[in-house]
């Protein structure tokens, strides 16, 4: 009696016969594919920005002290280095009050620039939402039914309206900032208010969500390997399900 060997999960399954020496070759090939791709794409982006930006610090460093003036070969990183101790230090120096000072004088200098305003204003506002500790990024995700009634959509969940749209919006419904982000690319989509009870929160990282919508559904939360369990794309799908129920049951309701 001969017993059945499993397939390694990374090993990518063919059409051609299992017993045939190319199906075997195409198998490794692929699967060394599968390793090696990601790896140098990887080291081929690390290695772009860090070219970059020794390109753009080296020629701010005085030629006497650049380490490539000593050594008969240059150092990479060497700029990289450098500018994240001229930004640690940049940000050392205006943690204090001469620093904060300089910081309010700049920022009122722009202020009386009617073309630079808008725009420093406008990069200033998205930094500190994106790095500050009092940020307030993207941290949660929701279904939204669009574009069709039983169609159901990722969403990112940021803030509620300022007063002055709040007043403004329809309805006393409590309304909160929603960013629908489009495949493959999560940095465009569409920006609306929605009411929350029409938002079906999900209980998976914003990262999850972000690759979800880049791989157009391929990369499911929570899947571990191809037999793997999805508790977290089940649970979407229970919820989308019964909202939709619950929508259904209201449009049956008979009029008072």
């Amino acid at each position: 009696m001969t017993e059945k060997r499993e397939q390694p999960d990374d090993i990518i399954e063919t059409d051609l016969p299992p017993s045939g020496l190319g199906a075997r070759l195409r198998n490794y090939f692929l699967t060394g594919i599968v390793v090696a791709g990601p790896l140098a794409i990887t080291a081929w982006l690390i290695t772009a920005v860090i070219t970059w930006v020794d390109d753009a610090v080296r020629p701010l460093i005085p030629e006497l002290y650049r380490p490539e003036t000593y050594l008969p070969w240059k150092i990479p990183g060497s700029g990289l280095v450098i500018a994240l101790v001229a930004i640690t230090l940049l940000g050392f120096l205006t943690a204090n009050l001469v620093g904060r000072t300089l910081v309010q004088l700049g920022d009122h200098l722009i202020d009386r620039m009617p073309i630079v305003r808008p725009i420093y204003k406008t990069v200033k506002q998205v930094f500190q939402m994106l790095f500050s500790k009092s940020g307030t990024s993207f941290r949660k995700v929701g279904l939204v039914e669009f574009p069709a009634p039983g169609m159901w959509s990722l969403v990112f969940l940021s803030q509620a309206p300022s007063a002055e749209v709040a007043k403004r919006l329809p309805g006393d419904d409590d309304q909160i900032s929603v960013f629908l982000p489009c495949t493959p690319n999560p940095t465009t989509g569409f920006f609306f208010y929605l009411p929350r009870k029409k938002i079906i929160e999900l209980e998976i990282p914003v990262e999850q969500a972000a690759t979800l919508i880049m791989s157009a559904g391929m990369i499911q939360p929570g899947a571990v390997s191809t037999n793997g369990n999805q508790h977290a794309f089940a649970a979407m799908a229970a919820a989308a399900r019964s909202a939709q129920a619950a929508r259904e049951d209201k449009t049956k309701e008979p009029a008072a």
